[in-house]
């Protein structure tokens, strides 16, 4: 197992975790508030966390990162630290779906979920999974993609019950009222960790699912609000 560092900054809370022969059990997992206030958090957290576990920067082999959808501040920090680090020192970077992340905190018996964030607009982020869990639990399959949606629809087509997951169940609680077979993890659930990362990140590496540093940029799946105004406006500045 090569020395990995891997990085979550999808969500509202960050983190980041260390990882050395086994995936599964990070040496080492710190969290960090969420915003532009605490980016510069990152790489002395990183620093401070490898040169404890006796590691220089180029020590570190792996690099895994959450990859979007969520937050558009926090996936730009991740992919420019990405890309720095790979032309610095050659480190190998993998992109972790930041959905199938979450998904991965799903109760045991859940079988059927839902990724649920808040895009703004009465709208979610979101993607839908499904599994077994006898006579033994597999591993999730998503069975729609990340994607803009209304929890309403999401709930409306997914197949029952379904299990809710994410940081924007808060904002969007009238589309469950009063629906059945809809349930609502607990809040401890509703953030992605960078140990999950990491584990997710060495199964893709083993199978090769490595990212090119050149071409490497977050999911968004749409663009962020202030592109998308300053689009607007200059499409209307072309028109008149």
């Amino acid at each position: 197992m090569p020395r990995a560092v891997a990085i979550e900054t999808s969500g509202r809370v960050g983190s980041i975790a260390i990882v050395d022969r086994d995936p599964s059990t990070p040496i080492a997992e710190e969290a960090f508030p969420h915003g532009l206030a605490h980016a510069a958090q990152v790489v002395p957290i990183i620093d401070r966390l490898t040169r404890a576990a006796g590691w220089s920067p180029r020590d570190v082999e792996h690099l895994y990162i959450s990859i979007g959808p969520g937050s558009f501040t926090g996936l730009r920090i991740a992919v420019t630290l990405a890309k720095t680090m790979a032309l610095a020192t050659g480190v190998k970077i993998v992109a972790v779906p930041s959905v199938r992340v979450l998904v991965e905190n799903a109760p045991d018996d859940a079988t059927n979920a839902a990724i649920v964030l808040d895009a703004k607009r009465g709208q979610i982020f979101t993607a839908s999974f499904t599994r077994s869990v006898y006579p033994a639990r597999s591993d999730w399959v998503q069975t729609a993609p990340a994607r803009v949606d209304t929890l309403s629809s999401v709930i409306a087509n997914a197949p029952k019950p379904v299990h809710l997951i994410g940081e924007g169940i808060p904002y969007h609680q009238e589309a469950v009222s009063g629906v059945a077979d809809v349930i609502l993890t607990d809040e401890s659930s509703w953030r992605a960790r960078a140990g999950v990362v990491a584990r997710l990140g060495a199964q893709m590496a083993a199978r090769g699912e490595f990212s090119d540093p050149w071409t490497l940029t977050p999911v968004y799946i749409r663009l962020p609000e202030a592109e998308e105004k300053w689009r607007l406006n200059q499409a209307r500045r072309q028109g008149s």
